[in-house]
């Protein structure tokens, strides 16, 4: 019989579900609970498959329209925010909805109508196409909010008046590249009003930091998440900027190339905020069975935060 080579596995912590992604699933969970199926989710609940996909055989329709829902059945907004015509819409329909959007997302939604309704132009920092981007930029009219993605875009703004600007940001982009937009943001404009607390969220935030943590003992980092994950995305991005040269993203275990990982002595493993801990330990029972495994835990912070669910589900909670 072979011996298994050694390996260790440096376990990143904080990892996975945020407090934002785990109340929009209980938010679903619990609609189902209260008005049985089918009920229908605008956009997936959260941006992972093995989780929509377990949703749905409980008896979720994820669509992406309100068109395409029943007027008759409960819609739920999902946690990355929608526009503002979106609510509006459902309730022109007398549709019953339930809003999933994460409350620091909303947060973000809340600053720029204020800034707004103080005369400011809005410049929001984050990924084009993203829903939460749209839903963000969908709170106010058309041209009130102008969107950046690079250092390079801030020289290339036409704004309105260079004295009246705030800026916001996505709150799952990566934390070391937002930092040198908001400094070329300053620099072109220094009047602009940034936000009190950082729009980037702690869950974001928290496991970027842990993945700079392992990055110096690895030879390979995997993160589990979906390829549509904005935050899963960053921490691969972020484990090659700290010298990782094999960061790579997988769904779960099947999905591992394990001849890319020949001859590794240590792998670091996190997840993304909307990837459950089923998956983490699937990928490492995966690497149990093909290594001596030695696993250690870094962890970088403790997170105790928790999200209430809308008032209409907490007696079914």
């Amino acid at each position: 019989m072979t011996q298994k080579p050694a390996l260790t596995l440096y376990l990143a912590a904080p990892r996975g579900f945020c407090a934002g992604v785990d109340r929009a699933i209980k938010i679903v969970e619990l609609a189902l609970e209260k008005y049985g199926a089918p009920v229908y989710v605008r956009h997936e609940i959260v941006h992972n498959k093995y989780v929509v996909d377990g949703l749905r055989a409980k008896g979720a329709v994820f669509v992406e329209e309100l068109d395409d829902c029943p007027t008759d059945r409960p819609v739920i907004f999902s946690a990355h925010g929608v526009p503002k015509s979106v609510p509006e819409e459902a309730q022109n329909r007398q549709m019953l909805y339930l809003d999933a959007t994460c409350p620091l997302v909303s947060k973000v939604h809340i600053e720029a109508e204020r800034h707004h309704a103080n005369g400011l132009q809005m410049i929001m920092i984050g990924h084009a196409g993203h829903p939460e981007t749209i839903g963000t930029m969908g709170q106010l009219p058309d041209g009130e909010v102008l969107l950046v993605e690079t250092v390079d875009d801030v020289a290339h703004l036409q704004v309105r008046d260079e004295q009246k600007l705030a800026f916001i940001t996505q709150t799952t982009l990566s934390v070391d590249d937002t930092i040198g937009i908001v400094t070329a943001l300053r620099s072109r404009f220094p009047a602009i009003i940034g936000p009190h607390k950082e729009d980037i969220c702690y869950a974001t935030t928290n496991r970027q930091e842990a993945v700079k943590a392992i990055a110096p003992k690895i030879d390979a980092l995997l993160v589990i998440g979906a390829p549509n994950s904005s935050n899963s995305q960053r921490l691969v991005e972020v484990g090659r900027a700290r010298g990782c040269a094999y960061a790579q993203l997988v769904q779960r275990a099947a999905n591992i190339d394990w001849r890319a990982l020949d001859g590794i002595r240590a792998i670091g493993i996190t997840a993304g905020a909307s990837a459950p801990e089923d998956l983490v330990n699937e990928v490492i029972d995966a690497f149990d069975a093909r290594y001596n495994l030695h696993v250690e835990l870094v962890e970088t912070a403790k997170e105790r935060v928790e999200f209430k669910v809308p008032r209409q589900l907490r007696e079914t909670a």
